[in-house]
């Protein structure tokens, strides 16, 4: 037997009693486990009993001694407010993975006993009665692999951190119609990194298309997912397709990626002439609109299943969007919690939204903020949000817009020439661009002449960076350059437009006709 568990004279006390161990059954089990053991008793857990195992990893342990003196290994890991504990409550508690002196790690159960006075000494009250039985399992293994574990789960948690911050948009384009700022937070250091994603294209024309999504899976191969698809919707927004059937080509090809990952998403395009929200909905939340007047809509549908399901039709609704509006679409990170339905997110973002002023910087911070999206949120947050200002003033003569019906036949060519010059010539544009401006609309006018059918109309539109022309009509098929043969009488048109022209591009429209157009960069002013 260990001198451990015999009695031990300390600075010429008396030796005390082992409080009858010897007569516990469990004392020669005890003896033999590999795990530590002590028995203390009394309120001051004076020191009953330790097993070779204990003694082996902490040394001898005078027999009688209070813990506080005898077992410092105990008060520096805190565990003798635990003692006390166990002895008031008659319960057993748990301390998991604590490290020792040494570098182990231990789990510490504590369990009341009874323990026999066997002729005990009165001046060591207790002695018979109410102890503790402190249970010690080596776990140093195990802590071991868990902290190799978390370090694995962290580096992979950084390494998908930076993969997501690294396929989203450094810098959002900014249209010249529109005022957009972005923002994307991902999950506290317990969370694995989403999905989340958003991006601004502009189209040509005047025209941006706003996409905001989510894949559903976490960690690497979620954000892998989410910069195929974000790369896709790139390619395909500059086809000009219409948002359900962005979304119905984004489908299949998500089936293709992976088909085990589902991903949500919204499309929209913003036409700044007609003052709509055109969008498709992929199982995505609902865009909030607050306009000018500050009454928040919800654009609830239609919403399709999400990306990846597969053999389903998309379609494409509308929300008003004039100047003066505020849009944000967002993913349900900011909306979504535990403890409560999705629609009381929805709620809460309205009405966040409904008192939210200022830049489109501002209200993302301010949205953010009242959801209560902190650094160690549960679920990655990405938030767009696009303001069409109202223009008045001097700025507002910066943004002019100019429509005329083409009527009747080849005498609309001359109407049409006339008044592009008359229009360009009150804009105030310089000679070169106004006469660069006219034969733009000359020839794409002459393009829907020839090869369109009615209803046509001429729009010349001008912003502080750039003048827009579009000719539309009945016809959907769109036009493409094509070299012209010497011996050829037609199909310069859109080759000169596109030779002069700093852009130009073509799209069907709603009811089955064609919108073609040009752009010319203008002078940057000092």
């Amino acid at each position: 037997m260990p001198a451990a568990r015999h009695e031990h004279a300390s600075d010429g006390d008396a030796p005390t009693p082992a409080a009858g161990i010897d007569e516990l059954p469990a004392r020669e089990v005890l003896d033999r486990i590999p795990a530590l053991v002590a028995l203390v008793h009394g309120p001051d857990h004076r020191i009953a009993y330790v097993n070779d195992a204990y003694v082996a990893a902490f040394g001898d342990r005078p027999t009688g001694a209070p813990a506080r003196e005898a077992l410092p290994e105990l008060e520096e890991l805190g565990l003798l407010p635990l003692l006390d504990q166990v002895l008031r409550s008659a319960k057993p508690r748990t301390v998991k993975s604590r490290k020792v002196a040494g570098g182990r790690s231990y789990t510490f159960t504590c369990t009341p006993v009874t323990v026999p006075a066997d002729g005990a000494e009165s001046a060591h009250e207790g002695a018979g009665g109410s102890g503790v039985l402190v249970f010690a399992a080596d776990v140093t293994d195990h802590a071991e692999a868990a902290e190799r574990l978390r370090t694995s789960e962290r580096r992979q948690r950084e390494t998908a951190v930076t993969l997501q911050r690294s396929l989203l948009p450094q810098e959002l384009e900014q249209p010249d119609d529109l005022r957009i700022a972005a923002t994307y937070q991902p999950g506290g250091t317990e969370a694995a990194v989403g999905g989340d994603w958003y991006d601004v294209i502009t189209l040509g024309g005047g025209r941006t298309a706003l996409v905001i999504g989510d894949v559903m899976g976490r960690g690497v191969r979620a954000a892998a997912v989410m910069g195929q698809l974000r790369t896709a919707v790139r390619a395909y927004a500059r086809l000009d397709l219409p948002p359900h059937e962005v979304l119905q080509l984004l489908d299949g090809l998500a089936i293709e990626i992976d088909a085990n990952q589902i991903a949500t998403c919204v499309y929209a395009v913003h036409d700044p002439n007609e003052g709509r929200l055109v969008y498709a909905s992929a199982g995505h939340l609902p865009i909030l609109v607050r306009d000018e007047s500050g009454t928040i809509h919800r654009a609830e549908e239609p919403t399709g299943p999400p990306l990846g399901t597969g053999g389903w039709l998309h379609a494409s609704g509308s929300v008003p969007l004039g100047p003066g509006s505020t849009a944000v679409m967002y993913t349900d990170g900011l909306v979504e919690r535990r403890d409560e339905d999705i629609d009381e997110g929805i709620a809460s973002l309205e009405r966040a939204l409904a008192g939210a002023t200022g830049t489109p910087q501002v209200v993302c911070d301010r949205l953010i903020r009242a959801a209560g999206v902190t650094a160690d949120h549960d679920d990655d947050v990405a938030v767009l949000v696009l303001q069409h200002p109202a223009r008045t003033g001097p700025d507002g003569e910066l943004f002019r817009n100019a429509a005329l019906e083409l009527l009747g036949g080849v005498e609309a060519a001359p109407r049409a020439r006339a008044f592009a010059s008359g229009v360009l010539a009150s804009w105030r544009f310089s000679p070169e661009l106004h006469d660069l401006g006219v034969l733009a609309a000359s020839e794409l006018v002459a393009n829907s002449l020839q090869h369109g059918t009615p209803p046509m109309r001429l729009r010349l539109r001008r912003t502080d960076r750039r003048l827009i022309i579009e000719v539309t009509d009945g016809d959907d098929h769109l036009p493409r350059r094509r070299r012209a043969e010497p011996a050829d009488e037609a199909g310069r048109g859109i080759a000169i437009v596109a030779t002069i022209a700093s852009n130009w591009g073509s799209r069907r429209t709603p009811g089955g006709g064609k919108a073609v157009w040009c752009e010319f960069a203008l002078p940057r002013t000092p």
